[in-house]
């Protein structure tokens, strides 16, 4: 019968109305005796039960001074992947109008420009001889239908793929560059941005769970995250809820996450990478429009010049017509060659403009975000070795050094250090140069942790004889069964042994002389080694 896997048992697994309804009760923090109370079920399903909502709702898991688990859910039990509907209103609306407006590039950019320049060559060569320009007349010439594949064409050029920008597209082959209106459409919105999975992006993580060799603590997440402290618990929580963690509380006290499961290998034993820290990991300024330069100036002239021409022929025409003619204007030329092409062209220039405030105000977030990394690899730096003092002024420096082609403020720097030595419970100190910092508390963590790793030595496990396979003949199953048997006869049989005491003797003991003993227990001990007790003698 093939063996019930942990896999299936986490698929099966489904929140308990009733569980849910307790933790509502509850306000969201419990214990697991207080679920088990509650609900009624069996403590090892309860268990599983709350790892499983870690995963799927906004929660963490908190250890008291006595060493008991807490598992603490937002009241309300939030999705962690709900978003506020003002957010995703927001978000939804501006991607519809993203949509609609690349399609009317797609039209208006391109076409108005082949139009103009069709009507200024024909207007010229009506002022001339038909000399050459004959031909111009009927359509679209050859040249026209260059400058089609041009603008539209891109070699090589998978049609799925997006264009995070020039400094990505430079790396990439000479067959493989992106299309021009795949610029034309960063010139607008920006460079597209990748959004890597959830699953994509736990990978780093679970390289570095196995690189630790399966035990990690907040701190350690934080060392590769630059998660605020409270975040890195609500991601520690999901971790345990995702991949099979198990929170155990170290001697120290400390909450450590142990994840045996994944330090498990069909190819021996676990060897793993382990990720860079957070401060090798500093985000790029985000650009405007990520083109070159010379792209820019190309888009910026056709749009340009399709909006001098929309002014001049259109509106101008159309005006010049209504005035001479003493009637309406012509809506064909007004509204089609004047209105709509110059308000299309105005918002292609308008939107980069309105973007470029957005975009000041996300620059300063990923300035403090690097602030913040940099400080981490120093904090660190000085606290999981020898705990040593950090002054403002040593950090300022420190971060400055490294941000040299940005201006960073020591008042940033400041700020950031003080909300790290708060978030770290660091120790504070006052002296002429100003405060200084330590932080105990980070290299606790790592010893705790690192105690743990020797004590469990999960990188030790190894996978026992395979038992089941679904490439078995009759034969080769029937085979592993008898095998399978055996290993568990031999191993209950070694398991069982130290039970069964003198298992040929024969003795003679009412319950109550259990009671009634009162030898003292080193003489019990003594005559349990030395052999069987001699049988109960009736008087």
């Amino acid at each position: 019968m093939r063996p019930v896997s942990t896999i299936d048992q986490a698929i099966s697994v489904q929140p308990d109305p009733s569980l849910t309804a307790a933790l509502q009760r509850l306000r969201g923090r419990a214990t697991l005796g207080d679920v088990v109370s509650a609900t009624g079920m069996p403590e090892h399903e309860a268990e599983t039960t709350l790892k499983g909502l870690l995963e799927t709702f906004r929660g963490h898991l908190e250890v008291s001074d006595s060493g008991d688990l807490i598992y603490q859910f937002d009241p309300k039990l939030i999705a962690r992947d709900r978003e506020p509907f003002g957010v995703r209103f927001r978000r939804v609306a501006w991607s519809a109008f993203k949509t609609a407006f690349k399609v009317w590039t797609a039209v208006m950019l391109v076409v108005y420009f082949v139009v103009f320049v069709v009507l200024i060559i024909a207007a010229m060569a009506a002022n001339r001889d038909d000399r050459g320009f004959g031909g111009r007349r009927g359509g679209l010439g050859l040249g026209d239908l260059f400058l089609l594949h041009w603008l539209l064409g891109g070699r090589g050029w998978d049609r799925g793929s997006l264009y995070y920008g020039h400094r990505h597209a430079r790396r990439l082959p000479k067959d493989a560059q992106p299309p021009f209106y795949k610029k034309v459409f960063a010139f607008i919105f920006g460079p597209e941005e990748p959004r890597p999975t959830q699953v994509q992006k736990d990978r780093g993580l679970l390289r570095l769970i196995r690189a630790r060799r399966g035990v990690l603590t907040t701190s350690e997440l934080i060392e590769h995250t630059a998660l605020p402290v409270d975040d890195a618990r609500e991601e520690m929580g999901r971790l345990t809820g995702a991949y099979g963690g198990d929170p155990r509380v170290s001697g120290g006290g400390e909450l450590v996450y142990a994840f045996p499961g994944l330090m498990k290998s069909a190819h021996g034993k676990v060897r793993a990478r382990e990720p860079n820290p957070a401060w090798m990991r500093l985000e790029y300024p985000k650009k405007l429009t990520g083109n070159s330069g010379g792209a820019n100036l190309g888009i910026g002239a056709m749009n340009g010049f399709n909006l001098v021409a929309g002014s001049v022929i259109g509106l101008g025409l159309g005006v010049e017509t209504a005035v001479v003619g003493a009637g309406a204007a012509d809506p064909l030329i007004f509204f089609g060659l004047g209105v709509v092409p110059v308000t299309y062209s105005s918002l292609f220039f308008a939107i980069p403009m309105l973007r470029s405030l957005g975009l000041r105000r996300q620059n300063r977030a990923r300035m403090r975000r690097n602030v913040r990394r940099l400080l981490l690899g120093l904090v660190y730096g000085r606290s999981v070795g020898t705990v040593r003092w950090l002054s403002v002024a040593d950090a300022i420096r420190h971060v400055q050094a490294r941000l040299k082609d940005q201006q960073v403020s020591g008042k940033l720097v400041t700020d950031e250090l003080g909300r790290l030595a708060a978030e770290f419970d660091a120790d504070v100190e006052a002296d002429d140069s100003g405060y200084r910092y330590r932080f105990p508390a980070i290299r606790e963590t790592f010893v705790e942790s690192e105690l743990m790793r020797r004590s469990l030595r999960l990188e030790n496990q190894k996978l026992g004889p395979i038992v089941y396979a679904t490439s078995d003949t009759a034969v080769e199953a029937s085979r592993r069964d008898t095998e399978a048997f055996d290993r568990e006869l031999a191993r209950a049989e070694v398991d069982l042994s130290r039970y069964l005491p003198s298992p040929g003797g024969v003795g003679y003991e009412e319950d109550f002389e259990v009671v009634m003993d009162a030898r003292p227990a080193k003489s019990r001990v003594r005559q349990r080694r030395s052999g069987p007790r001699p049988p109960l003698r009736l008087r």
